[in-house]
């Protein structure tokens, strides 16, 4: 009898464990899906209604998607139609931007999955966003497979981390600094040209000629190591940049996103943690020269002031691991893609446009003669400042910037609410013939004969390739710098021309990059330099 009256006990206590387990995984199930209400729901439509009854329009909100399955599919039509060699570049690049302005007016609202993106093309505007005085516009969280691209870095960081941070970039690329790189990039350039004189006459594909030159170039100068030390490092990042590229457009579905990784995931996963142990090889052989007493310091150059900031005694400027690592995957990030597009741009700009390549050339002679490019000479090479600024107006390296709104504010004449990110897309604004005239999408580097400013009627946002007001690309002059460099010797010693196989097709990646490849030909001047 007791045994009974124990046995049902137990049962007694079984049955309210499982009414327990059970009323925990309803409550916690009716949270889950009240907090996919709010976010994907109500917040949207909330954001939609502030914004319409202001006036702005946009492509309507689907639920989870967006506007990404959309803007995905006018991608994919647009990659695959063939392209005059025009500069006209924007409905091929950004279909879904270009057709949503012409529908909707030059501000107007969309959706990347649940988050609201206002596009304002208003140079004041954008101007007003990204100077950022009243603090109210801060970096948005990024996507999963960016964070693993770049991490938590300098183009991505706030506060007091980024000050910090940017203070040490600065160092890192003051002038002097890049006095000194301007020999290694000669060495690199040089390198690069000594395997050409094999192909002379022949047809190169120089977008992955200059890959190779500006991951070498970033290696030695801003880390002290050659291309083949960082080799492995660039491969996995260019992975893990396909990965990220075709999931930009791909929405997360509510909590099973949570509780499921993707193929995706698990191998950027797998290749962050890679390049986590790669750049660490490289720091412990700094680490190990200082010990062992061959060094006295890291180092002056980029990677050197990162591990000293690692090794500072004071808490407040000290560095983690991960975030040189993050520092480090940023800047071969940013001075390599960069750098490789504007300068496979800015070559194909001369080959098509032959008077503008003798006039170049002429200036390099004039400057250099038949000896290796230097630091003095840069400044007084006007020609080709203007070629590589109207190089950069047509093809933009990158897409555009984005702001998140802290908290509710005016700009202009609109009220922004919060859970809204304000998009500047740069191609936008330095193809809009309302700037830049009715000849916008001809390629006229005399425009900027007398400046940017003049060029652009004092209208700093009108032309913005590496961003601007306090968070601008602290790696513009040596980005100019090497492009600069890199095209005084390849003028000095080759003429070039577009090779009869080339298929114009700009694509939007990380950065513009020509989805075929560039293929010039070059034709030895026979100069000794």
């Amino acid at each position: 009898m007791q045994n009974l009256i124990s046995e049902d006990k137990k049962m007694e206590t079984m049955g309210n464990l499982l009414i327990l387990l059970a009323a925990s995984l309803c409550l916690y199930l009716f949270v889950a899906l009240l907090n996919v209400f709010y976010k994907y729901w109500w917040i949207p439509h909330r954001v939609q209604f502030i914004m319409n009854s202001q006036g702005i329009r946009g492509p309507p909100y689907e639920f989870i998607h967006g506007n990404n399955k959309e803007a995905a599919q006018m991608l994919m039509e647009a990659s695959t139609k063939p392209m005059a060699l025009t500069h006209d570049i924007f409905p091929r690049v950004m279909p879904q931007v270009y057709s949503w302005v012409n529908k909707y007016g030059k501000t107007y609202l969309s959706w990347n999955g649940i988050r609201a993106q206002l596009l304002i093309t208003d140079p004041d505007l954008v101007k007003e966003v990204l100077k950022n005085s009243d603090k109210a516009f801060r970096m948005p969280k990024v996507s999963y497979f960016f964070d693993k691209l770049v991490g938590d870095g300098l183009a991505t960081t706030e506060r007091e981390k980024w000050a910090r941070q940017r203070k040490l970039a600065n160092y890192a690329f003051h002038g002097e600094s890049l006095k000194n790189m301007t020999p290694a990039v000669v060495a690199s350039v040089e390198t690069m040209l000594e395997k050409w004189k094999s192909k002379e006459g022949k047809e190169i594909e120089v977008f992955q000629e200059f890959r190779l030159l500006t991951s070498e170039v970033i290696s030695r100068t801003a880390f002290g190591s050659s291309y083949l030390e960082g080799e492995k490092i660039f491969d996995m990042l260019m992975k893990l940049s396909v990965i990220a590229g075709r999931n930009i457009y791909k929405a997360k579905i509510p909590i099973i996103s949570k509780l499921w990784k993707s193929a995706d995931e698990i191998e950027a996963e797998r290749i962050a943690k890679m390049i986590h142990d790669s750049v660490m090889r490289i720091v412990k052989k700094r680490e190990a020269r200082v010990v062992n007493g061959e060094a006295d310091n890291f180092g002056r150059d980029f990677l050197g002031l990162l591990v000293n900031a690692y090794h500072e005694v004071d808490e407040k400027n000290r560095l983690s691991i991960q975030d040189l690592v993050d520092e480090c995957k940023t800047f071969y990030v940013a001075g390599q893609e960069t750098v490789n597009s504007l300068l496979a741009w800015a070559t194909l700009l001369l080959a098509i446009h032959s008077d503008w390549q003798d006039k170049a050339r002429a200036e390099v002679i004039e400057v250099f003669g038949n000896q290796n490019p230097d630091s003095e000479g840069m400044a007084k090479l006007k020609t080709i400042t203007m070629i590589i600024y109207e190089t950069l107006r047509l093809y933009p390296l990158i897409s555009g910037s984005i702001r998140e709104v802290r908290r509710e504010v005016r700009l202009g004449k609109l009220v922004l609410p919060t859970h809204l990110e304000v998009y500047m897309r740069i191609i936008a604004l330095h193809h809009d013939p309302d700037l830049w005239g009715d000849d916008v999408n001809l390629f006229k580097p005399k425009r900027f004969a007398e400046g940017i400013a003049k060029a652009t009627k004092y209208n700093a946002a009108a032309f913005m390739p590496f961003g601007l007001g306090p968070r601008s690309c602290v790696g513009m002059s040596f980005a100019i710098t090497e492009v600069k460099t890199a095209l005084s010797i390849i003028l000095q010693r080759y003429t070039v021309t577009v090779s009869p196989t080339y298929v114009h097709a700009p694509a939007p990646r990380i950065t513009l990059k020509p989805q075929h490849g560039i293929q010039l030909l070059f034709h030895s001047l026979h100069y000794d330099v």
